[in-house]
């Protein structure tokens, strides 16, 4: 049989909310973690007395209760619960991860009954209001539990490993722009092992093969180099249109691509009177203002698209200077990073201009060297692409799977 309950979380759990205590950001003798909104989800929140407050044991539920994202829960942390925080010790009806996986199916629901003008928070009768279905059969809710937690153990290993490419990343970003890559596929050796093989420049040691250059003299033939996006009086909120001729704002520059459902859109007859600032296929957009240096690699299929006032256009040579190698520059390489942070002018917020970006130098190696940078980045880039793609889909399964077994649609064996 798998017969199904439903009953108020009151009758499946008794409420204990956090109390003050003194805290500390290190480990004081006696002290335990403190678990506030980050311990929840399981980062370091500090330290907290335990003396005097309420102590989470592993089998409890905590239950973020005031705060922006309240309704939030945690599930297996032992510590000192802060004061907006509440835990949820389970009784015999109910296993304790059960409990935990159906409350958090109800974080949506529980943030729509939020109360409170100044910061919100839980409803004070939750337990009264919020009901919880679950099988009668504690093996059954063992099962789900067992299930969901699989799926969210995949995902912690899956995320572990995107933290970890990104150590590497920046690790391997630095030597590509420092030490580069030789014909055999290998970084040259480093330059305390082999001086003979590099130089000193005004922006640091180099290859001896490589030039330091700014991108005036790679700029593309039969257009100028650098280009502004349009006065902002000429896109205005009169000319937005729900579908169109794309337009690109900041907010639809993401890291090295475009973020399409940021898009904004003009009719044809604005198309045409900006066709000065739309882009062509090898262009490299880049940011002016706010996160100043975030730039994306324009494609074939985003030819034709126009950039906003905040944006400006790139266009280099690409048998000199190739569009890709310079976009990883100006993510990645900590030394333009530097001499842009230095360049902008503070006025509120930074501003890039055309001054700026002709200050700029670059340690630029030979098209075929780029190349072998630009392959050997995007390998990692692709490894780690693949992995935030399988997070994305486990955590797509996980919503489903969590709607088809807390809801008894389909039912455990």
């Amino acid at each position: 049989m798998n017969e199904w309950l439903e009953c108020p979380l009151s009758q499946l759990t008794t409420f204990q909310k956090g109390r003050k205590v003194d805290t500390s950001s290190f480990a004081l003798d006696g002290f335990s973690s403190y678990l506030g909104a980050s311990g929840i989800e399981g980062r370091d929140d500090g330290y907290g007395d335990p003396r005097f407050g309420v102590i989470a044991k592993a089998t409890d539920t905590l239950m973020l209760w005031d705060g922006e994202r309240s309704g939030l829960v945690g599930f297996g942390r032992r510590g000192v619960v802060a004061s907006t925080v509440t835990k949820l010790s389970p009784h015999d009806l109910v296993e304790p991860k059960f409990l935990y996986f159906a409350l958090l199916a109800k974080f949506d629901w529980i943030q729509h009954q939020r109360t409170g003008t100044g910061v919100p928070h839980v409803p004070k009768d939750l337990g009264r209001i919020l009901k919880i279905s679950f099988p009668k059969r504690k093996v059954a809710q063992r099962k789900i539990a067992v299930i969901l937690s699989t799926i969210d153990t995949a995902i912690e290993q899956t995320e572990a490993l995107i933290e970890k490419y990104q150590h590497i990343k920046a690790g391997l970003m630095h030597d590509l722009f420092t030490r580069g890559v030789l014909p055999n596929g290998q970084l040259r050796p480093p330059r305390e092992l082999a001086p003979e093989l590099y130089q000193e420049t005004a922006i640091g040691w180099i290859p001896r093969e490589w030039e330091v250059s700014g991108l005036a003299s790679k700029g593309r033939t039969g257009t100028s180099w650098i280009r502004t996006g349009p006065f902002g009086s000429s896109l205005k909120g009169e000319h937005w249109r729900i579908d169109g001729h794309p337009v690109i704002t900041i907010g639809a520059l993401g890291t090295g691509e475009f973020i399409e459902s940021e898009l904004l859109y003009v009719g044809q007859k604005d198309a045409s009177r900006l066709f000065d600032f739309q882009l062509k296929e090898n262009d490299v957009v880049f940011s002016r203002v706010a996160d100043v240096g975030r730039s994306v690699v324009v494609r074939e299929a985003q030819a034709g698209w126009i950039m906003s006032s905040n944006l400006m256009r790139i266009a280099v040579d690409e048998t000199l200077l190739r569009p890709d190698y310079l976009q990883m520059q100006l993510a990645s390489d900590s030394r333009v990073k530097s001499q842009i942070r230095a360049g902008v002018n503070s006025g509120g917020r930074d501003v890039a201009n055309s001054e700026v970006l002709n200050r700029l130098r670059f340690a630029i190696p030979k098209p075929n060297e780029q190349d072998r940078v630009i392959d050997k980045a995007n390998r990692l880039f692709q490894r780690t692409n693949a992995e935030m793609g399988k997070v994305a889909k486990l955590q797509t399964q996980k919503l489903g799977l969590m709607q088809d077994l807390l809801t008894g649609k389909v039912l455990v064996q």
